[in-house]
């Protein structure tokens, strides 16, 4: 009998890690759920039938723990990640675009380090990278978050160029606007009205099961077969600052 295949889902508490972790549980993984919200990722583990481990992207201690103990895996989904504040690169605050590239570059980087040896092991590994269209395109009011998703873009280039030749894919998947739980909200520190505001007279945003459905396509697809970059937006957003509203 063929052993199921495993998914690590980083960032899986809520929005489109969690919509991830059911589609892929969906598709016939063993999920492995791992974020800093304990409770949530033990209710979506039972939801699932998968397993929960709670984690600090930025923690390498707990990352390489987490990797000595997680044993097979087929496929990494790199989806932790954020954005924090809307100001000018004049008016950022140091301290906000340090803990984006924390956890948007430097999480990718440990996690991907960690299960390399995993995903090597198993003839067939996927290394997906959840970046945005931030990683391809500037626009004002986005600098920490958008110097860090080009980062994370350099990073998934890079790795696809030195594990070439080897069994393990690198997959990047860049979303446009999506209404998912808490994203604006972060972003905006609570402010319901700001965050709301993203989204106005925009009549269908993407989901997070949107995005879940891109990932599911990119990971299952026949092995010979990478999904190098794969830009996703709603039909109303023509670019990041295109987006056709409503009144």
């Amino acid at each position: 009998m063929t052993e199921q295949k495993v998914a690590v889902v980083t960032g899986a508490s809520s929005g489109i890690g969690a919509a991830t972790a059911r589609r892929l549980a969906a598709d016939g993984f063993e999920v492995v759920l791992t974020a800093r919200r304990t409770e949530r990722i033990e209710a979506l583990a039972k939801e699932v039938g998968g397993r929960s481990y709670t984690l600090d992207v930025t923690d390498r201690a707990a990352v390489d723990a987490f990797a000595a103990e997680v044993g097979r895996v087929d496929v990494l989904v790199n989806n932790a990640g954020g954005a924090l504040g809307a100001e000018s690169v004049e008016d950022g605050d140091p301290a906000d675009w340090r803990t984006m590239y924390e956890v948007n570059v430097i999480g990718v980087l440990h996690l991907t380090q960690a299960l390399l040896p995993a995903l090597r092991a198993t003839g067939d590994g996927t290394v997906l990278i959840m970046s945005s269209t931030a990683a391809l395109a500037a626009y004002e009011g986005g600098g920490g978050y958008v110097a860090a998703k080009h980062a994370v873009h350099s990073v998934a280039q890079t790795l696809r160029l030195e594990l070439v030749g080897e069994p393990v894919r690198v997959i990047e998947i860049a979303p446009g606007m999506v209404k998912s739980e808490g994203f604006a909200l972060t972003r905006f520190r609570g402010d319901r009205d700001k965050a709301d505001a993203v989204y106005a007279g925009v009549a269908e945003p993407l989901t997070s099961e949107d995005v879940a459905d891109t990932v599911s396509w990119a990971v299952t697809r026949p092995p010979h077969v990478n999904i190098d970059l794969l830009v996703v937006r709603p039909r109303a957003q023509a670019a990041n600052h295109k987006v056709h509203r409503v009144s």
